[in-house]
This record gives structure tokens, C-alpha cells and sequence, in this order.
């Protein structure tokens, strides 16, 4: 980190966030401890709840398995445990495995017992965003097997408690929500009016402000959209199965639901799967195909939206579904999960990702991380070997790109969208870039330009690994995909290369890929992706 980009990243932050960081440090520093005990009886309820979403199987008697990385403890759970990164220990605390499929109800207690007796002494377990979780996952596990147990429900209300001391105002953004979302399980568990006071103060601004209009959660992960409306699909089964407490909510919940399924619904592929933009990885959220079905378990409908404030679009045409990313990099005060991507796109043809972002395998603050989120690893341009963002430090970004000149035209033969982005203007000889993307019947033509002086452009396209890639003169290549069917692509202007890269869907999960680098002719490069539109068309 330079000076340069410590201003240009705290001077977009909000003042509660700056007032809440120096707050809790200086609370911090000065001995204020996680609270450990509360006076009095605060005894729980059985809530009534409909059957919500499984949680994937991370837990066999002492083995845990999250993020692709198998811990197995000899003795005594460790959930502090270090070893494989700071994520893996928050979904050890999280508590997520009472709720797979099979968990019985005397293994859930025993693990329940066995935090319960280390939790006096650990770290993890008295942060915030963690224990957020932990108590949606308890409050779930006991009523849906019909526990009464006081020395959980004191627990559960001494964490309660101190999450509300703590609530996540010097981040906001998905933590603070999550904040909510555990303190309203806890207001509709415990018949607490505080809990409920707390909770409504976060939902009801938070959420208005944090589903855009076009029902994308603001961070434009696809990954956190679904893992957000998967836990306001439970805050609505939640009340609407133990009323009157915080009823009132309901509409507000309900009417945000509606619009993040319907844009959840347009962002998905064919073949269930989301687009990797941002933060984004497989196997952590559940499927697209799971919350639509609890949805309408619920009767919460899908609100059909078109895409606009998220900076998306999706166009189709026989064959083939093109989504494009034509907006801001996420809310200025909250980037963290954002990835310097403007102008980024993916493709499936025939039901198949064919060009797609690179993902994210790690969230550990190293090179790997500064590589995934970097321009260079997504399907757009790098200048100067630059970012188009000042992506830096794991979840920070300093100077960031700005999205403009947005038009699209749609005919019946073709669309054509064309943006240009203002991230390069902070480089000596301030090149800006602008892209053409063309999509007809059964082709795609992406034409990019730089204005303004630069050493080197080079517009990147990573295929998925299932695509065997092959040029077939010094301008002419051709896709084989999984299934046989193949696609041609033609360099009209630039210098092709193909190289090895490496592809990202979950985490700690890395498959070789290809790479196509088109070096810009000039101040342009432009390459034709050309498919037979006859071939099955994309199933629905």
C-alpha cells in the first residue's frame, strides 16, 4: 500500500463507517471484551418453521470439510483452527452442517455442547458476522427438532447480546444485513423487543437500499445475491409462521425477495449456473434452481424486473445467452468483493459456458487474490498491464473505473451495446477504453478501442476448461466444446496468441483453461465468434 492509494480508498468511505473503525478499535484497545454472561432466565421458543433449504454436507463426526479443505480433529474441536485461512475458520463457526441433510439430533447437540464449552475462551466465535449466522443455523436446528435446552438458550442469548454491541457499521453492506437478519431470528426466538427494535433499524434502510431497483443486491455478486436471498427467504418463513412478532416486516421482506428472484432468474444460465462476476464461486450459495422452489414453498413470487441499476444485461438468440457487465464495479463505500472487471462479459452456447470469467479460488490476502481480482484475469482489457481498478490488500480498491456511454440497440438480426469506462485516465497518458459487442443470430463480434496514447492494450478471452481451443491459421481458431458441437472465432483486427490460464468455480479449486490475448493493432482489436444457429437451441 501507498499513500495514494490509502486516500483514494478511505475517502470514499461513509462517516459511520469511520466513526464505528475508531470505536471499536479504541473499545478494542482499551479492554472492551466480548460480553461472556447476562443476569436473569432468558429461555427460548420452539418457532413453527416450513422446510427451508438443506445445507451442504461439510461434517462427519469430527471431519469438516468447507472450501474444498478436509480438517479432521483427533480430540477436542479446535474452532479457532488457523490452518487453512480465516474463511474457513468463520464456516466452522457458522454452524451451517446442523442443518445438512442427516444431521441427527443428538450429533447436533453434542457439537452444540462441545462449542458451548470452549466458547468462553475463543476469538472467532464472538465476531460478528460469524455468530450472525450461528444463531439463524441454532435457532433453526432446535425448533425444527423441537429442542429445549437452558443452557443453549442462554447462550444463544448472551450471543445475541453481544452482537448487538457489535453490530458491523464500519463495513455495512451484506455484513450489516446479516447482522439483521440473526438479531431478527433472535427478536421472534427469545419474544424480545429489543432484539426485534434492533433488527427492524437494519432491515428496513438497509434493504431498501441495498436491493437496487432492478433486484440485484448491490455488491453485484451473483454469489451474495443468492446467499442473501436465501436468508431473507428464512427471515420470511420465519414470520410468516410465528405471527404477530414482526409481521409488519413481512411486506418489505417479501417485496424485495420478489425482485432478487427475478433478477437471480436473469442472471442464471440455462444450465442452473450463475456468471462468476466479483466475488463468485460455486458450491457456497444454493443453487438458483433451490431458491426459486423455496420461494414458491413460501408464495413469494418472482418479480420481473428488467435489468438496469446492477449494471447487467442479458441478451439471447437460438443458441446462445450473453451476459454482459456494462456497470460501476459495486457501491463506492463497499468494494470489497468487487474484481476490476468493467466491461466484462460471458457466454454459453448450446447450454454451455463457453467464455467465463475466471472466478475466485481464495480469499486469503496474497498474490493469487491481487491476480484473480485484476483486469487481466477477465474478459476485457488491460492497458499498460494495469488494472482497470486499483483493486489492492484482499478487499480494498482505490481509484476505481467509471462505466459511460451506454447504448444498446436492438434489431432483429443483431444487438448492438457499446460503453466505454474512464479507469486508465488516472495513468500518465489518460487512454480510456471503449468496447463494441455485436451479437447476432449465430455470432459475436467484440470490437475494442483505446483513445489516447498507451505502450501495450491487450484484450483477454478465457474459455472454460471443457473447451479444446486451437488456432487454425495466424488469424483463425476453432472451439471444440464438451459435447462435440464446435464454434469458430476470427481475429479481424490485432495479434492473437493463445496461452495457458486457469479457471476458478469454487474455492481452492484451480482447472487449466485457455486463454486467447488479442494485442490491439493500432488503437483497436476486434474479434468474430461465429456458431451454426441451427444446432438444439438453449434449453429452458
Amino acid at each position: 500500500m501507498d499513500l495514494a492509494q490509502f486516500v483514494h480508498t478511505v475517502r470514499y468511505l461513509k462517516p459511520r463507517q469511520l466513526v464505528y473503525r475508531g470505536f471499536y478499535a479504541a473499545r478494542k484497545r482499551f479492554g472492551g471484551e466480548a460480553l461472556r454472561s447476562v443476569s436473569g432466565a432468558h429461555a427460548g421458543h420452539s418457532l413453527n418453521l416450513a422446510a427451508s433449504i438443506p445445507r451442504a454436507h461439510s461434517n462427519d463426526e469430527n471431519r469438516f470439510s468447507f472450501l474444498n479443505l478436509q480438517q479432521e480433529f483427533s480430540g477436542a474441536i479446535d474452532w479457532d483452527f488457523q490452518k487453512y485461512g480465516r474463511l474457513w475458520t468463520y464456516n466452522l463457526n457458522y454452524f451451517d452442517f446442523l442443518n445438512q441433510e442427516g444431521m441427527s439430533k443428538d450429533r447436533g447437540l453434542e457439537l452444540i455442547h462441545q462449542f458451548l464449552t470452549s466458547l468462553d475462551g475463543l476469538e472467532t466465535a464472538w465476531e460478528p458476522y460469524p455468530t450472525s449466522l450461528r444463531l439463524v443455523n441454532w435457532i433453526k436446528f432446535l425448533s425444527c427438532e423441537k429442542v429445549r435446552d437452558p443452557a443453549i438458550d442462554k447462550s444463544l442469548y448472551v450471543q445475541s447480546v453481544n452482537l448487538t454491541r457489535q453490530l458491523e457499521y464500519h463495513l455495512l453492506g451484506n455484513h450489516l444485513l446479516e447482522n439483521g437478519f440473526g438479531l431478527l431470528f433472535a427478536a421472534v426466538f427469545f419474544a424480545d423487543s429489543e432484539f426485534l427494535r434492533l433488527a427492524r433499524e437494519i432491515l428496513e434502510p438497509e434493504l431498501k437500499e441495498q436491493v437496487l431497483a432492478d433486484g440485484a443486491h448491490f455488491e453485484l455478486s451473483p454469489m451474495y445475491h443468492q446467499i442473501l436471498l436465501d436468508r431473507l427467504l428464512d427471515c420470511i418463513n420465519l414470520l410468516q409462521n410465528n405471527r404477530p412478532l414482526g409481521e409488519d416486516l413481512l411486506p418489505l421482506l417479501t417485496d424485495k425477495a420478489s425482485a432478487m428472484l427475478g433478477w437471480l432468474e436473469k442472471m442464471t444460465f440455462a444450465n442452473g449456473e450463475i456468471p462468476l462476476f466479483n466475488d463468485a464461486a460455486c458450491g457456497i450459495a444454493p443453487f438458483s434452481s433451490q431458491l426459486f422452489e423455496y420461494a414458491e414453498r413460501l408464495g413469494v413470487q418472482k418479480k420481473t424486473l428488467p435489468l438496469g441499476e446492477s449494471g447487467y444485461r442479458r441478451f439471447e438468440s437460438p443458441g446462445a445467452e450473453l451476459l454482459v457487465d456494462v456497470g460501476a464495479i459495486g457501491p463506492d463505500y463497499i468494494p470489497g468483493h468487487a474484481h476490476a472487471d468493467t466491461l466484462n462479459f460471458e457466454l454459453a452456447l448450446w447450454g454451455e459456458r463457453v467464455i467465463v470469467d475466471t472466478g475466485t479460488s481464495t480469499y486469503e490476502k496474497n498474490a493469487e487474490r491481487q491476480r484473480q481480482r485484476g483486469t487481466a484475469a477477465h474478459n476485457t482489457v488491460t492497458i499498460d498491464g494495469q488494472d482497470s481498478s486499483e483493486v489492492w490488500g484482499g478487499f480494498r480498491v482505490a481509484r476505481r473505473a467509471r462505466p459511460f456511454g451506454l447504448k444498446i440497440d436492438e434489431q432483429p438480426e443483431k444487438t448492438t451495446i457499446s460503453c466505454a469506462h474512464d479507469g486508465y485516465r488516472r495513468l500518465p497518458r489518460k487512454p480510456g477504453h471503449s468496447r463494441c459487442w455485436e451479437f447476432g443470430q449465430a455470432s459475436l463480434t467484440v470490437v475494442d478501442t483505446v483513445a489516447g496514447e498507451f505502450v501495450e492494450a491487450v484484450a483477454r478471452y478465457h474459455f472454460h476448461p471443457d473447451v479444446q481451443v486451437a488456432m487454425v491459421d495466424n488469424k483463425r481458431g476453432i472451439g471444440r466444446m464438451k459435447g462435440g458441437k464446435e464454434f469458430s472465432f476470427w481475429v479481424i483486427s490485432g495479434v492473437p496468441r493463445l496461452c495457458e490460464s486457469t479457471w476458478h468455480p469454487e474455492f481452492n479449486v484451480s482447472l487449466k483453461n485457455t486463454c486467447l490475448e488479442v494485442a490491439l493493432e493500432g488503437k483497436a482489436a476486434a474479434v468474430r465468434f461465429e456458431w451454426n444457429e441451427n444446432e438444439d437451441s438453449v434449453p429452458h
